[in-house]
């Protein structure tokens, strides 16, 4: 790694140093958004997903007090290797030494190692994604040449004494799912549902399916009634799934995804599962709901969530750095 300040060192990250990792990334969430949003299990989850090489893939700078003066982290997993995500955090103490430009010499090069593995003819991008409120951090994106690409937001709600019923369309019946049991079925109608969404990327399911095992196997908040198929006959028509906490927030309820297949759209399914999540959180003492989405979403989201009375309370921008030309794999609208 190029340009470290004199007595600063690098080495690779181990699983040790993943509760370290954590504090840093919650402190960086804190000082911008005021909140710490990754509880610990989901950092060791994330650095420990099959096919991930901690070692190969994660960077931590050390000052010469020994203290973490930098982290950066390159994803590249999944087939067919054209997006690499990448992240780079730096305390605000030691902004400004150099440490940011030393940590992007490595995560560029580490990057275009995706390359070998894309498809010839398919286009390379690493991501990056910043909060709104991280000026350093954009102006050092801008001048390293990404392009800001997409922006994406949080948006909640607070949840009424008597949260609004939902109203199914006709033949529509909503149950349970518990995924550590039956995933594959939910997971391929998300998969679907998700296939017009800006970012996606057709992949191998199988090396999903592996990574969504083990993201449920380290939550130990997994609850399978917040877990929801929409069923038409036998054919799953949407999918619900949610967290009881968002981040470390465990007053309010946090919807990981929710999906309607193509054939159930503009029939009120959507919304009707929204009000069903909220209103099972407020039996387990919500006060309130949060989720992720597309800003410019290609399906609608935004909208659907305003019609339930979400707003929204954090802004953050995708960046892209083109490390190939070439066919663009993923789905951009």
């Amino acid at each position: 790694m190029n340009g470290l300040p004199a007595g600063y060192t690098v080495r690779s990250a181990t699983t040790d140093d993943i509760d370290t990792i954590a504090v840093a990334i919650n402190t960086y969430t804190t000082r911008l958004v005021g909140e710490a949003l990754y509880p610990p299990q989901y950092i060791r989850g994330f650095l420990t997903t099959p096919g991930f090489d901690l070692a190969n893939s994660c960077k931590l700078v050390f000052s010469p007090s020994n203290s973490v003066a930098g982290l950066a982290l390159v994803m590249d997993i999944q087939t067919p290797h054209v997006q690499v995500m990448g992240w780079g955090v730096v305390p605000e103490a030691e902004q400004g030494n150099g440490i940011g430009s030393a940590l992007h010499s490595w995560i560029e090069p580490r990057s275009r190692e995706a390359i070998a593995k894309a498809p010839d003819d398919a286009r390379v991008f690493l991501m990056q994604n910043l909060f709104d409120q991280d000026k350093p951090g954009k102006a050092f994106l801008n001048q390293y040449g990404y392009q800001q690409t997409r922006h994406f937001w949080r948006m909640v709600t607070a949840l009424d004494d008597t949260p609004q019923p939902p109203t199914w369309p006709e033949g529509i019946v909503v149950r349970n799912v518990d995924l550590r049991e039956n995933l594959e079925a939910p997971s391929r109608a998300l998969d679907e549902a998700f296939s017009d969404h800006y970012g996606h990327v057709a992949g191998d399911f199988e090396q999903k399916l592996e990574r969504q095992r083990h993201n449920l196997k380290n939550d130990s908040n997994y609850s399978p009634d917040l877990s929801f198929v929409a069923m038409d006959g036998d054919k799953i028509a949407a999918v619900c799934t949610c967290s009881p906490q968002s981040g470390v927030d465990t007053t309010t309820g946090y919807v990981n995804s929710l999906g309607v297949l193509r054939p159930w759209r503009k029939r009120g399914l959507g919304l009707a599962l929204l009000h069903h999540a909220f209103g099972v959180f407020k039996q387990k003492g919500k006060i309130g709901a949060a989720l992720h989405v597309d800003a410019q979403s290609l399906t609608g989201a935004t909208r659907l969530y305003e019609k339930a009375g979400m707003q929204v309370d954090q802004l953050s921008h995708e960046y892209q750095l083109e490390l190939r030309p070439g066919i663009d794999l993923a789905t951009t609208g």
